[in-house]
């Protein structure tokens, strides 16, 4: 009643009057007295909280027995402890919103904090200079409001383990200054503004409100909220200290140099302060507000830097990736998902652009599950024109959507290889396979898969289908596979491996057998479909044709099958049995496309005289011949060629024993120099590979102490590194090419594994069927374990690299790898015997007492190709290539080292010609490939026509080995003293394919270790040397050894051929001398 007759007496608002400077004082200092006053008391209990437990821990024993005295065994004060522990739990949970009550609570008190802040943007309104009695209807509602916040900060005081910590927390300080005044204002039945504004920094939980609404999902938009939860907070804040400070003035004088600024102005004033631009139209006079605006400059210019590109970043992020695909009709597109990564993008794009450079006609839409880096980014901007990326899994059917999966050409997932966990990378890959086949079922997947055990799940996809494209890339089988075939043949692995590599660096070379190596890099297969003027002859006569005329190397054709509707596979060097006919699809070693195209344009009547390569194009000729080449047709293809060959030097060699024509049926009825009941031999349900009894692993473990028992020659080693927890390697497709049952069980060569038992067992149930296998608990780091495996007879010694770790980093990968090379390279084995030629060239050691040592042959696998630098350190060879890139270094060249990095190539290769990635297979794999694989299910299996089984799984299917020109069947081809000479020779008079050369770098005075590189696809003209050794496609049943040699020495083996020496031949009975350097 008083004031209200005070109101009317002063004219003033009904429910205001003037705020004297101690009602000001009151409300502003009652915060700071609390905050202060309730630290203080916390340090002082802690201080005596500490005490007390000192005190404690010397009299320990005596409280311990007043608890379980009788007097205290009523009121327990271990139960009370356990009932105040327990309520505090119940409390946290409730605080954490981990329950719905708890939801419920903290969404509430956001919201009372919201219309507290509300309130006080009303009440800012009136000028500072008033208070608001208890007739104003706000307040009562925030006394209400301040209420529920002092039993919030009761429960969140309570649930606390450290006081002092919470004391000084953000929200509880906010609550500190704004709930005491509360109680000023009841005591003294008014209100003020005073700090208030305080409540804005409530705000900062606007992420977390948003998350428990489940309003925001993303990371973007949390993060979104989150900064304009700290901008709006930082705002509002700020606006209410300088409408506080300008409007009440600078205290020591009194409030003279106040100014009537509303809080709108305050914002204003504040957004042009944030943004540096301000215009003079508000400004601040108090000497308070303007010591403030001084750190609020500053703090805006950090808030500036950290947050709002920040923000700009997201919202783009946010219009760019989070768009869909725009299909545009006409152009095609393919998606890419998995693992996006800058590296896998860079070796997608390089070898996906690489196969049409120039002709990129086809976008690619990466989906990624996060945002781009910085780098990544950078590489999508670099290639704008053909390159998107949308933020999204292959998980969600509405992402799948947002790309168009269904309109794509194909959808490509990329695996990680160097993940620690490739089970879990292989098993997310399938779910994503199995996810976009469900969403579209005729979409076409390429996958890439890290272990072969987990190829099995993908063709139980019900629309899962071979013919139309769909296929997988195992990391684990090609990989192992490339090593088991340089293992077999050596140099083998770097022949294959350059095939298919993509190598743009251009090199001067130095020396002559650089030059011929990198001439070799040049070569890819390519596939090209035959003319049809080539229906009706044999394999043998295409391809020299295409030698000789065409300057092309068929090595391979698809072969369709007239029974069961058209059944194909690949036939690799097929016998003369094998008609081609219309549209068969030919594999060339070549070196560019436009080559390859000779063989589809040529005309038996328009390209017969035609002795120029690069003049074979495509004729206007309508009379082509259009039948099988019978009769006279045959007669003047035949005449023609002997007329090339007349010309060309390159006439058909005639030897003694040997016709110019020799049919399969005569190559077939050869039989081997070692006469083998082949009848007794066990293969697999398939035919593919040997196969025994599954054998305990017990009967196979070598011991140190029957080391007099072993007694391996010529056998392989394969040093292993893993332990019970590494991830599975997979040695079956290690042993799988090793035992393929196109050779026979004389020649399959004994396998000894190095490495831990536990690790040999896990692996070993996949082992136990293929027979000679055998391992060795150790490890090649300790020389002991490896003279038990007798490392010094072996023909090869494979070093695995161990599976990825998670500690690992991109350059200790191959720790393990590069020790064990180095440990065995330092091994120097004496020969027993010579033979007459070794001791001429060696005379130069005998001089001077030496005995001649050779090295351990070794295949070094490299996770990380960089590492190559640590291998060359150790090939101690003059003049190699100086270069860190292992496609362009010497160990590489030579075929000791090997990195499966290249494969990621692939996916871009079974995109754009699936059939080169099962030649690959093939060829690796020892003679699986796609079609194959979907007889191999045993409830398939017995399905398998007739002529499927001919050309898939029978053992008349090719080998690769490797022949020398002077001590095997290949001496009888005259003249042979070009490469293209020797070709014609061996395909016309053997069956036999030659493809390649495995020369040696120096004279021997200068690579005293008989070093050899490999020459992939030499010219027709190229010059061959007596100690070159050829690579060549060799018929099943062909005999490589002359029956009347004279040698003493055992046959020597096809697969593994080197020259004769003493180093090769070396008797049971004689015991090297094993020299460390």
């Amino acid at each position: 009643m008083f004031l209200t007759k005070q109101q009317e007496a002063s004219g003033e608002p009904l429910g205001k009057m003037s705020c004297t400077s101690e009602i000001q004082a009151a409300f502003i200092l009652t915060p700071f007295v609390t905050f202060f006053t309730g630290l203080i008391i916390l340090f002082i209990f802690r201080l005596i909280w500490s005490i007390f437990r000192k005190w404690q821990t010397i009299n320990g024993t005596g409280i311990i027995l007043e608890l379980f005295s009788p007097g205290s065994m009523g009121h327990n004060p271990l139960r009370r402890l356990y009932s105040y522990g327990l309520v505090r739990d119940h409390i946290k949970m409730l605080l954490s919103a981990q329950t719905f009550l708890g939801k419920v609570l903290v969404i509430l008190v956001f919201v009372l904090s919201i219309g507290s802040l509300i309130i006080y943007f009303i009440d800012s309104t009136d000028p500072v200079g008033r208070c608001s009695s208890y007739q104003d209807k706000t307040i009562p509602v925030d006394l209400i409001f301040n209420a529920f916040f002092s039993f919030y900060f009761g429960l969140r005081f309570f649930a606390a383990d450290d006081k002092i910590k919470f004391w000084l927390e953000m929200n509880s300080i906010v609550d500190i200054f704004t709930i005491p005044p509360t109680f000023i204002s009841y005591y003294l039945k008014i209100n003020w503004l005073g700090l208030r504004f305080l409540r804005a920094l409530r705000l900062l939980e606007l992420p977390q409100i948003l998350q428990i609404l489940q309003v925001i999902k993303t990371s973007n938009s949390v993060k979104f909220s989150k900064v304009m939860a700290i901008v709006l907070s930082s705002w509002f804040t700020a606006a209410g200290f300088i409408h506080l400070v300008e409007n009440s003035g600078d205290p020591w004088l009194k409030g003279r140099n106040s100014q009537n600024i509303s809080y709108f102005e305050s914002i204003y004033l504040v957004m042009a302060t944030t943004s540096t631009a301000g215009f003079g139209d508000v400004v601040a006079k108090t000497f308070l507000g303007q010591t403030f605006i001084m750190f609020f400059i500053l703090g805006s210019l950090i808030l500036s830097a950290n947050y709002v590109p920040e923000m700009v970043e997201l919202l783009a992020n946010t219009r760019n990736y989070t768009r869909s695909y725009g299909v545009v009709k006409g152009k095609k597109y393919i998606v890419v998902c998995g693992n996006i990564t800058v590296d896998s993008v860079t070796a997608f794009l390089r070898n996906f652009l690489h196969h049409k450079s120039g002709e990129i006609n086809t976008d690619i839409v990466f989906l990624g599950e996060s945002p781009p880096s910085l780098e990544l980014e950078k590489i999508f901007k670099c290639n704008l024109a053909y390159t998107s990326f949308i933020c999204g899994s292959a998980l969600k059917w509405e992402d799948l959507r947002r790309v168009a999966v269904e309109s794509a050409e194909a959808c490509l997932i990329i695996a990680n290889p160097l993940c620690s966990d490739s089970h879990a990378e292989d098993t997310s890959n399938i779910l994503r396979v199995r996810c976009i086949k469900n969403y579209y079922p005729k979409t076409r997947v390429i996958i890439q898969i890290l272990q072969s055990h987990n190829k099995v799940y993908l063709p139980k996809i019900p629309s899962w289908n071979w013919s139309t494209g769909d296929n997988i890339i195992c990391f684990a089988e090609l990989k192992l596979g490339f090593i088991a075939q340089g293992c077999l043949v050596p140099g083998l692995c770097t022949f294959l491996t350059s095939l298919f590599i993509e190598q743009d660096k251009k090199i001067i070379p130095k020396q002559p057998w650089e030059k011929h190596f990198l001439n070799g890099l040049k070569n890819k297969v390519l596939t090209q479909h035959l003319s049809d003027d080539f229906a009706g002859m044999s394999f043998p006569e295409v391809s020299r044709l295409c030698f000789v005329k065409m300057n092309l190397m068929l090595i391979a054709i698809e072969h369709k099958s007239v029974f069961h509707g058209g059944c194909c596979g690949l036939i690799l060097n097929p016998p003369v049995q094998v008609r081609l006919r219309k549209n068969t699809l030919g594999f060339f070693i070549a070196e560019s496309p436009k080559e390859v195209k000779r063989a589809s344009f040529y005309c038996l009547s328009c390209h017969s005289d035609v002795n120029t390569p690069e003049l074979i194009a495509k004729c206007g000729c309508r009379n082509r011949s259009r039948q099988h080449l019978t009769g006279t047709g045959k007669m003047v293809m035949e005449n023609n060629l002997k007329d090339i060959s007349s010309t060309s030097a390159m006439q058909r060699p005639v030897s003694k024993g040997h016709s110019n024509i020799i049919s399969w049926s005569s190559l077939a009825t050869r039989t081997f120099l070692c006469d083998v009941d082949q009848d007794s031999e066990q293969l697999d349900s398939s035919g593919m590979f040997h196969w025994c009894k599954a054998t305990p692993l017990s009967k196979m473990i070598l011991k140190h102490t029957d080391e007099s028992k072993h007694e391996f020659r010529n056998h392989i080693v394969a040093c292993v590194f893993g332990d019970t927890h590494s991830a599975l390697m997979g040695l079956q497709n290690f042993v799988m090419p090793l035992r393929a049952s196109n050779y026979t069980r004389r020649e399959l060569k004994d396998i000894v594994f190095i490495g831990s038992l536990d690790y040999m067992q896990r692996e070993w149930r996949f082992l136990q069927n293929f027979p000679q296998i055998y391992v060795m608990p150790g490890s090649a780091l300790y020389i002991e374990d490896l003279h038990v495996a007798n490392i010094e007879y072996c023909s090869m010694c494979a070093i695995l690299s161990p599976p990825s770790k998670p500690s690992h980093s991109q350059t200790l990968v191959d720790t393990e790898t590069i020790m064990a090379t180095l440990n065995i390279r330092s091994l120097r084995i004496g020969s027993c015997a010579h033979t007459t030629s070794e001791r001429v060239a060696t005379d130069l050691n005998e001089n001077y007492g030496k005995t001649k040592y050779r090295r351990i042959p070794i295949l070094t696998e490299l996770k990380n190709p960089s590492n190559i630098h640590f291998i060359e350190q150790l090939g101690g060879l003059e003049g190699s290539l100086k270069e860190t890139n292992l496609h362009l270094s010497t160990s590489f060249s030579t075929g000791t080292v090997f990195s499966g990095n290249f494969l990621d190539s692939l996916l871009a290769t079974a995109f754009y010609n699936y059939h080169i990635l099962e030649l690959l297979q093939m060829l690796v794999t020892g003679g699986i490939c796609s079609q194959l694989e979907q007889h191999l299910d045993k409830d398939k299996l017995s399905e398998l026509p007739e002529s499927c089984t001919t050309f898939f799984s029978g053992r008349s299917r090719c080998k690769l080995g490797l022949l020398s020109l002077d001590q095997t069947i290949l001496s009888d081809i005259k003249p042979r003293e070009t490469f293209g000479q020797l070709f014609c020779g061996t395909l016309d008079n053997l069956g036999i394919l030659c493809v390649g050369l495995y020369r040696l770098i120096e004279e021997e005075e200068r690579n005293p270790e008989n070093k050899r590189f490999v020459i992939t696809r030499p010219a027709n003209e190229f010059k061959l040397l007596p100690t070159d050794l050829v690579f060549c496609a060799i018929p099943f049943s062909t005999a490589c050894y002359k029956k009347d040699s004279s040698s003493s020495s055992a046959p020597y083996e096809i697969t593994n051929i080197m020259p004769v020496t003493s180093e090769t031949n070396m008797e049971i009975s004689c015991t090297p001398t094993v020299d460390l350097d």
